[in-house]
């Protein structure tokens, strides 16, 4: 399959990457945020990589979403393994520095399993092996890195990565970038905007989405009966949110439409993406309206307020009560901690919901809150209150 290449950002973003900063001994790595379906993780694997390795260093991928019944710091953890099974030299290093006298590499006499979050040897360890053995620089890409602080794992693995980028940019090793990445900017910032994060003050940018160049490449290549007029196409591509997998299907659809004019191109590939976004959306807006009255309750309260929300103070109990009797439901309905606890669950386990480890509630997606207003679903909601709160766990 042809993939759009962005060889000329990757290079720039690679070299910045690798820069031995002269005034700091532990570069941070880069945060990237992107909302999701933009062509990230394509970049990351087809672009970036290519290039961070042309530039000599050795890269390590993680996607934190690819299985999201594996926690993020088993993840983390096993991606490092995996690495160091390709570098039989590393094992032998590892296996001294565990007081092994004697390895059969490949049997039974060691095991990566030792190396990890509380096991015998640390993550830190066992990259600054991988370091010296290689003598390159190597870089870990944590693809949609929020994830990583939904579990006590994976928020032990930011810090023994924190560890390990102390140890590896010293004098003594050949350096270690994190590239951490994510869909929701604020979700990632939590990784780097307080001083209790593994990663505080690392540096935090929008990911630049697909522009006019690849417009240009797709019109060429989408063999459609007539030609796409790149300047509209973009435009549409706007109204998509630069979703790539919107224009591609479009383009699908009117492909197989046989007695499409040439002529009648242009106008039916914009009915088409229309068709796409109005699809997803409604695909998205069926899942909430089949919600329990609770549940419903507590997504519209969550997604009107944002960063404000606080799940279980008595304002917002209030809130979701308020938007309970607004929806039809009997005025006697109460609305208690443990219901709502049971209701974020719910919605977790829909994918409409995000919880950091410590509490945090927020959208999975953050185009839904949008959607939901569009929709109508958010006029109820009273604003927000000062207000005292609900003695509870979350």
């Amino acid at each position: 399959m042809e993939i759009f290449r962005r060889t000329a950002l990757a290079t720039d973003m690679a070299r910045k990457i690798l820069f031995v900063s002269p005034t700091s001994a532990s570069s941070s790595g880069l945060f990237l945020a992107a909302p999701r379906r933009t062509g990230k993780s394509t970049f990351l694997r087809e672009d970036l990589r290519p290039q961070l390795e042309a530039q000599g260093a050795l890269v390590v991928y993680v996607d934190l979403w690819e299985d999201r019944k594996v926690d993020p710091g088993d993840a983390i953890v096993q991606a490092v393994r995996s690495q160091l099974a390709q570098h039989e030299g590393v094992v032998k290093r590892l296996v001294k520095s565990s007081g092994m006298e004697k390895v059969a590499v490949g049997g039974l006499s060691f095991s990566l399993d030792r190396v990890g979050l509380g096991q015998g040897i640390s993550l830190s360890t066992a990259l600054a092996a991988l370091s010296d053995e290689c003598k390159r620089t190597i870089v870990l890409v944590i693809d949609e890195a929020q994830h990583a602080i939904t579990s006590d794992k994976g928020n032990d693995a930011l810090f023994a990565l924190k560890a390990a980028r102390d140890e590896l940019n010293s004098s003594r090793h050949h350096g270690l970038r994190v590239v951490a990445t994510g869909s929701n900017r604020d979700k990632l910032a939590m990784l780097r905007s307080s001083r209790d994060q593994a990663f505080f003050g690392a540096p935090l940018v929008n990911f630049p989405p697909l522009g006019e160049d690849y417009i240009a490449w797709f019109c060429a290549r989408a063999g459609l009966p007539g030609p796409l007029d790149p300047v509209q196409v973009m435009e549409i591509f706007r109204r998509a949110s630069f979703r790539p997998e919107l224009l591609g299907a479009a383009a699908d659809m009117l492909r197989f439409e046989f007695d499409l004019r040439a002529n009648a191109v242009p106008a039916e590939f914009a009915k088409a993406v229309d068709a796409q976004i109005e699809a997803s959306n409604s695909e998205l807006l069926r899942v909430v309206h089949s919600l329990t009255p609770l549940q419903s309750a507590v997504l519209r309260v969550l997604a009107a307020r944002g960063n404000d929300y606080a799940p279980f103070e008595a304002g917002t109990i209030a809130a979701y009560q308020t938007v309970l009797q607004a929806t039809g439901q009997p005025t006697d309905a109460k609305v208690d901690v443990p219901g709502v606890q049971q209701a974020l669950l719910a919605l977790q386990e829909k994918s409409l919901v995000w919880r950091a480890a410590r509490g945090i509630y927020a959208l999975e997606e953050t185009s839904l809150s949008e959607l939901m207003a569009a929709d109508g679903l958010l006029a109820m909601v009273p604003p927000v209150a000062g207000a005292a709160k609900v003695s509870s766990t979350s």
